[in-house]
């Protein structure tokens, strides 16, 4: 292994307790071979020896002296320390004699386990979140509705309520653990014996053992089903919106806390109107004399009709605001417009009178 502590946990000399400590607990949440694919055993290990020596005051200075003066020496490595010597220093403190020492307060809050204080990390995971696209009718996401959507995910087993077991069977302590959830592991190291506590393999955490794994859920305390949901959907909400549903996720596994449901909307197109934000935004065609000579025409708005004053010599394409007359504000109040924009109708045919008509009004220039 390496014998430069303090590069080991990546600080510098001078690094103060609170370094130390803070740094060693990054890494030994790191590399813990309780972490599955990212522990890894001979680095922690590493780091229990650099932080066992770095956090005492006593051993910190005596391995600061003896670094510095022993060269290679017998059993010394590159940093020049020599673990023989250094041990005979501390008149066998460590070194002579085998101590345990116990990680359960520092490692408890981290990983689930540790001395007298571990906490059980038990088999009851907690459920995953669900993100699903619904569609919903422009007019509903306008003025809001109450609508009822059908979601397959995992619920609590009907069968065995959710403990895994078949109904009427036993459900015993863990004989690995005696019921406590969590084994104690002892690695032997230069610095000693470390005591530690890990999740019992045998229960996995829950101090107790299915005899009869229930016959619908497989024990899994979960079944799949397709169930419905009825959603509240607020006025204003516009396309890609997110609704979250609290609980309504996977059924957590034996027991644990369900997780969220996410809906995400998304508008059917409408016939008529199409939307910008929080405006509305429409066509209306009109005649040419409308336009020239001027109208009053009838708009459809999402709240109903209006009327809408067209000035005389309107030219096509003008685009007329109804103020408050859009989408409600999803998070404030008030509303969006209406955006009316207007095409003048040019007529593909004549009539004898009708385009006698427009070439008196040509010559008239």
């Amino acid at each position: 292994m390496a014998n430069d502590f303090y590069e080991i946990l990546g600080v510098s000399k001078s690094a103060t307790a609170d370094e130390i400590k803070k740094a060693y607990r990054k890494l030994a949440h790191k590399y813990h071979p309780d972490k599955g694919d990212g522990g890894d055993e001979k680095k922690f290990k590493e780091i229990n020896e650099a932080y066992q020596t770095l956090s005492n005051s006593q051993k910190r200075q005596q391995y600061d002296q003896f670094g510095s003066t022993f060269g290679q020496g017998a059993g010394g490595g590159a940093g020049g320390f020599n673990w023989q010597d250094f041990a005979r220093a501390n008149q066998g403190g460590f070194g002579s004699q085998s101590q345990e020492f116990d990680l359960g307060d520092l490692f408890g809050d981290m990983f689930g386990f540790g001395g007298g204080r571990t906490r059980r990390r038990s088999s009851r995971q907690e459920g995953t979140d669900i993100d699903a696209e619904v569609q919903i009718d422009f007019m509903d996401a306008v003025h809001g509705a109450e609508k009822q959507f059908s979601v397959e995910h995992h619920v609590v087993c009907s069968h065995c309520s959710g403990n895994g077991a078949e109904p009427g069977t036993k459900i015993e302590t863990c004989v690995t653990c005696g019921g406590s959830g969590t084994v104690e592991q002892v690695q032997r190291t230069v610095l000693g014996n470390f005591a530690t506590r890990a999740v019992c393999p045998s229960c996995h955490g829950e101090g107790k053992t299915i005899k009869e794994k229930c016959n619908i859920c497989g024990g899994d305390g979960r079944e799949l089903k397709q169930e419905s949901i009825r959603v509240k959907i607020p006025a204003g909400v516009n396309s890609g919106g997110r609704i979250k549903l609290a609980g309504k996720g996977e059924a957590g596994y034996r027991g644990g806390v369900p997780g969220d449901l996410y809906l995400t909307l998304q508008l059917r197109p409408h016939p008529r109107f199409s939307r910008d934000g929080d405006d509305v935004k429409t066509q209306e065609t009109i005649s040419i004399a409308s336009a020239v000579l001027g109208s009053s025409i009838f708009i459809e708005t999402v709240d109903g009709e209006v009327r809408l004053k067209v000035p005389a010599g309107t030219e096509s394409g003008k685009t007329f605001v109804l103020k408050n007359k859009g989408i409600p504000h999803l998070r404030s109040r008030g509303k969006g417009d209406h955006l009316v924009k207007i095409i003048v109708e040019i007529p593909k045919k004549l009539s004898r009178d009708q385009k006698k008509l427009f070439e008196e009004l040509q010559d008239l220039g």
